[in-house]
Parts: structure tokens; sequence; C-alpha cells
């Protein structure tokens, strides 16, 4: 498996990058974890416009999944024709909740273009990925993911708070896609997001091998997110950041 960060940006785009999306690659399937905002014009420097197989979306805040309706456009509206539906898998009422979103009739809304399938805790196959998801700590229904193909392991947060789910989802993973909103402190909302400490000790708790911190709120110092999390887990921990790229199994050093 390849995992590709496309954006990394927190609550909204930054100066660097759009908001979250990975693209991971795996025997020629590919599939995106989430769509945020800004994310679908730099997903084009690493694959065509119309080379994605799947579309997973952890929760229906705007910054995981608005480029769906970019996206819409482009697979509706493609000059040779539209294309083909792809499957999207989100929390239950994705499919009304992009059509809102886009001011379309909820019915057929986007699903000419995607074929709409609501997550429910457990294991499934989704693509050439065994895969599972569960809730985790967030004010609307989110969900963490595991992802696992030839011998590797891939887990990725969404958005949360503390979750034991998110421990289980992460056992021995080979990269733990976590993210780190705020710093450490009085005041942080609770159940909502974690700090740069608080992914660590997930990763530790979960023995994951590589801890990426992502959902980088621009305002926050990430610098300071990253030397909290250092501070908490003794394995090789890494800011995201748009463009860089992780092998799982993990044979394969560090990023590119």
């Amino acid at each position: 498996m390849r995992l590709t960060i496309i954006g990394c940006s927190g609550s909204f785009p930054g100066p660097d990058g759009p908001a979250s999306c990975y693209l991971v690659e795996a025997a020629g399937f590919r599939l995106l974890l989430d769509l945020g905002n800004g994310a679908l014009g730099a997903l084009q420097r690493h694959i065509g416009l119309y080379d994605v197989d799947a579309v997973y979306l952890s929760h229906l805040h705007a910054d995981h999944c608005l480029d769906l309706c970019s996206y819409w456009v482009a697979r509706t509206y493609a000059p040779d024709g539209a294309k083909p539906r792809i499957p999207v898998y989100g929390p239950v009422g994705t499919a009304d909740r992009m059509a809102r979103a886009y001011d379309l009739d909820l019915d057929p809304g986007m699903r000419t273009a995607f074929e709409f399938r609501e997550l429910r805790p457990g294991r499934f196959d989704l693509g050439p990925f065994r895969t599972e998801v569960d809730l985790v700590n967030h004010p609307v229904e989110a969900y963490g993911i595991r992802l696992e193909h030839g011998g590797g392991a891939i887990a990725y947060s969404g958005d949360t708070g503390p979750s034991a789910n998110l421990v289980r989802l992460a056992r021995g993973a080979d990269v733990l896609l976590c993210e780190a909103s705020f710093l450490d402190g009085p005041g942080n909302p609770p159940d909502m997001h974690l700090t740069g400490r608080e992914a660590a000790e997930h990763a530790r708790a979960a023995d994951a091998r590589r801890l990426v911190l992502t959902h980088l709120v621009p305002w926050v110092d990430s610098k300071r997110v990253y030397d909290e999390a250092v501070a908490a887990f003794d394995g090789p921990v890494e800011l995201a950041r748009s463009g860089a790229s992780y092998e799982a199994p993990e044979s394969a050093a560090a990023a590119t």
C-alpha cells in the first residue's frame, strides 16, 4: 500500500495545502480517504481526475467532504460524457447531505455519479483492502478506519477526541495517520479533537510503528504540536505535508 497526503489542513485550507484528503493505492486500486475543500485540485498532481475508484468520507463536516460537490460536476459533465458511478462510503445521510450542499433535488441528488454506501461499525472488503471502521469521538457521526493489504496496515483517525476505538483500529499499524488539532492547555473543547500529545498516546497504546500528525489547523503552531507528540511516543513522528508518501508494510523506510 502507498499512502499519499493530498491535503492535511484542519478545519479549513491553509497556505500550504487543502483540507483533509489522503490517497491510498494498492493493486491498481485508488481510494480517497476524505475529500475536503480544495483537495480536488491538488489531487490532480498525483493521479488523473477520473482515476479514483472509491471515496471514503470519515464524517460530514465540510473540511472532509465538500469537494465531493466539485467531483460530482467533474464526473457528470466530463467533455466525453458522464463517467461511470463509483462508490462513496460515508455516514448515514451522506447522499442527502451532499445533494443539499450543491442545492440539488434529493432525488436523484448525486446518485447519478456516485453509489452511496452507508458506513456501520465492522469489517468489509473495499477493493483490495481488508477494511474495518468504527465510531470515534466527535460531535457528529464520525469513523476511524483501518486498511490492510499485502501484510501492511494503515489506520486513519478522521476527526476525534480521545477514543479507545481508534487505539484498537491502529493496533500494530505501519502508519497511524492521526489528527492533532489542539495544543495542550486549558479550554480545549471536550470530545472533539486531539492534541499532539494525545495523538502520540494513542499511537503508543496501539503499538503503531509510525505516527503521522494531520488535520493541522493553520492558526496552531505545528512545531509545538510535533514537540508535544515526540515527548509521548518513542517511534517515528512526522507532521503531514501535502505530497508526502508512505509505504505499508513499512520496509521502505521514511516518507518520500
